[in-house]
């Protein structure tokens, strides 16, 4: 029986008999600990692409001499803007390891591009590095937009769909804003220069509250305008706000760094731009809520305030010192009056003594007890003594009840005596 030995039994040592796993596992863990085979780039045609129901994206690179397995997960496959076909040159971005339960090393791809864009993505990085190292991606030099814009620019192909997403949403957000359109070509040679011309005419001549600077997405080279040096500086130096919509949420360029705002696509930049005016009708509504609500407020509290007022102008008014006085007024007369009357009461009570007095002590009553007043008709003098009469004068003897006549005639005797 033919035996075969190896140098290590000759030396007296066994060699080390490895598991299939534990081999796989080992060098697994050799490609996984090398940092060179976890950031690469692999070139190559594919063929046998598969996506299965999981989602995930099966396919094989081969040049002329070998074969490479790649798998992508469902999550890096929804990132790619386009997913490879049979027979295309592509380059594939990611990191070797060994599925090991197929005993295969394969690569797992994260990103995926056509054949060429890897010098342009390193120019790419090269520009982006200079360009932030000046300073024009710092985000204290980044201007806030205006909440409502009156005049909008926008900088892209005339006959492009981005202008029309861009005149859909502004139509429907915010329809008074005047949009000015600077034409340009958004691709190919002659773009950057055209989109420098643009930024400056507008600035210039219109001056825009804000510029939308947006066409649709596109391969590198396609949107490789938008990576051009003169670009991001006619964006920095821009006098109105500059707002970038350029290809889809997943294309990355240099002017989204230089841009005040960045937005993933031509019809997010117009929604960035502009308020809704829907939106506006709500915030309306709401201000004129508050406005009526603090008005009646501020009615009441007049009117809590004209009535505290006017309670006291009518304590301080003159017309009721003018009651005041009235009333005191009415309350004298009355006392003057009662006053009056109380001493015509008593006058009256004196003449009525001073009546009853006369009345006992008075002529009358002397000559109801028998005697007369006798005058002389010719001079109606009192007759009060004999001397004052002749034989023959004619007399008025008053009595008590009337008056008759009468004739003097002697003797006329004295009754007195000395």
């Amino acid at each position: 029986m033919l035996r075969f030995v190896s140098q290590f039994s000759i030396f007296g040592l066994e060699p080390q008999v490895w598991s299939v796993s534990d081999l796989t596992r080992y060098v697994r863990q050799v490609l996984d600990s090398d940092y060179r085979l976890q950031d690469i780039w692999v070139t190559g045609e594919v063929f046998n692409v598969s996506r299965p129901s999981s989602g995930h994206l099966y396919f094989t690179l081969k040049d002329s001499e070998a074969l490479l397995r790649c798998v992508m997960w469902r999550s890096e496959v929804a990132r790619q803007k386009v997913l490879p076909r049979d027979g295309e040159a592509i380059e594939v971005h990611g990191n070797i390891s060994v599925y090991e339960a197929g005993g295969q090393y394969q690569l797992y791809a994260d990103a995926i591009r056509p054949t060429g864009e890897g010098e342009l993505f390193q120019e790419f990085l090269r520009l982006r590095a200079r360009l932030e190292a000046e300073g024009l991606f710092d985000p204290e030099r980044k201007r806030p937009l205006p909440i409502w814009p009156n005049r909008i620019g926008v900088v892209t192909s005339p006959t492009g769909a981005a202008l029309r997403d861009v005149l859909n949403v502004l139509r429907r957000r915010f329809p008074l804003v005047e949009v000015i359109l600077a034409p340009t070509p958004v691709q190919g040679d002659q773009a950057p220069a055209g989109i420098v011309s643009a930024l400056e005419a507008l600035n210039t001549y219109s001056q825009p509250d804000l510029i939308l600077l947006v066409r649709g997405g596109g391969s590198i080279e396609d949107l490789w305008a938008f990576n051009d040096e003169g670009v991001a500086r006619a964006i920095a130096v821009s006098q109105a706000p500059v707002v970038v919509g350029v290809g889809h949420e997943t294309d990355v360029i240099i002017a989204d760094f230089v841009a005040d705002v960045r937005a993933p696509t031509p019809s997010a930049a117009a929604e960035v731009a502009t308020p809704d005016r829907e939106n506006l009708a709500d915030e309306l509504a709401e201000v004129r809520n508050t406005l009526e609500r603090k008005y009646r407020d501020y009615l009441r509290e007049l009117r809590r305030e004209f009535k505290d007022q006017q309670a006291a102008l009518r304590i301080a008014s003159p017309r009721a010192q003018v009651a005041n006085a009235r009333q005191r007024v009415d309350e004298a007369l009355y006392r003057a009056t009662a006053a009056v009357r109380h001493g015509l009461a008593l006058r009256r009570a004196a003449v009525v003594g001073l009546v009853q007095t006369l009345r006992a002590v008075g002529p009358l009553a002397v000559l109801a007890r028998g005697y007369a007043v006798v005058t002389r008709v010719d001079d109606g003098v009192v007759v009060r003594s004999i001397g004052q009469v002749e034989s023959g004068d004619e007399l008025n003897v008053r009595v008590s009840d009337g008056t008759f006549g009468a004739e003097a005639r002697p003797p006329f005797d004295s009754l007195g005596s000395d």
